[in-house]
């Protein structure tokens, strides 16, 4: 090829979409290692039955699904994953809102309650859970507090009408100063014209609020509650410190059982084919959002 058809094929716009293809390289080889490698593999050994310990890898077919429909165990599970991010989204998204409009107003040394706030989320995750575990026992903080005023507490994280609650309430406590940052963000992007403008026309606080507040911040409450759903689907270290899936299944949710199948009684073929269910509950949720944007998220143009 001559110099004058190397100038040619080489235009400024080729050179700007081959500088672009470069910068997004390292994201696309990254996405392609450790994202969609790892999704192929999972669905492979889904169709296989692992035995580590007898160093076997037999090929199975539909065996694995055909147990996950037949597993008595699961709508148990699939019920308490429920359970946990039901509780999880609404109480934390609730109180992130409710902190953010609190923490929004303008008074002296509110910037120390911020930070007193968001701390637990930079705090060890594990760390933050052991804590939790040894208040919430039998003759734990929490219950001798309780004591001193009279109420003998509950065995919190071995009674099945509390596991559950304990966990949420000790998750929530510690993801809940996350939201808040994100919702105290949208809150300070709110234009204070749109509140004058509703306290002339004699609108009440409450109807500000739902009027000109959540409109104007659902783009981040669709953003948040994506995060959350997500994650509470993905919980795996608070159950296994705290309640190692029990008592009984009552907080086994899917990951941990996941792990159960996998890790502890060597299925990896099974445990391959609960991560597959995983993997498309939470697509089907995020894709359910996102289809819900157009009806609840106001763009402002």
């Amino acid at each position: 090829m001559t110099a004058e058809h190397k100038s040619q094929f080489w235009t400024i716009a080729r050179r700007d979409s081959a500088a672009g293809y470069l910068f997004i390289a390292p994201q696309l080889v990254g996405i392609v290692l450790f994202v969609l490698l790892p999704l192929c593999l999972v669905f492979w050994y889904s169709l296989h039955e692992w035995n580590v310990l007898a160093n076997t890898f037999t090929y199975t077919g539909a065996q694995n699904y055909r147990m996950l429909l037949e597993d008595s165990s699961l709508p148990a599970v699939l019920g308490a994953t429920a359970l946990f991010s039901f509780g999880l989204v609404v109480l934390n998204m609730s109180l992130a809102l409710l902190l953010a409009v609190l923490l929004n107003q303008k008074l002296r040394g509110i910037a120390v309650f911020r930070t007193l706030f968001f701390s637990p989320v930079v705090v060890s995750l594990v760390a933050w859970t052991i804590v939790w575990g040894f208040l919430l026992q039998k003759n734990g903080g929490i219950n001798g507090m309780l004591l001193a005023i009279g109420i003998e507490g509950p065995n919190w994280l071995r009674e099945p009408a509390t596991a559950m609650v304990s966990v949420i309430v000790v998750q929530v406590f510690k993801n809940v100063g996350l939201n808040m940052i994100l919702f105290l963000a949208a809150l300070q992007g709110v234009p204070n014209e749109l509140y004058e403008a509703a306290r002339i026309d004699g609108a009440s606080p409450f109807k500000q609020f739902r009027r000109i507040t959540l409109p104007m911040i659902s783009p981040t409450i669709l953003l948040t509650s994506i995060i959350t759903i997500v994650g509470s689907l993905q919980v795996f270290a608070q159950i296994a410190v705290l309640t190692q899936g029990g008592p009984g299944v009552s907080t086994t949710v899917l990951v941990y059982y996941l792990y159960q199948q996998a890790f502890q009684f060597h299925f990896f073929g099974y445990g391959s084919t609960l991560s597959i269910l995983l993997f498309v509950i939470v697509a089907l949720l995020t894709f359910a959002q996102w289809q819900l944007r157009k009806r609840i998220v106001f763009y402002e143009n």
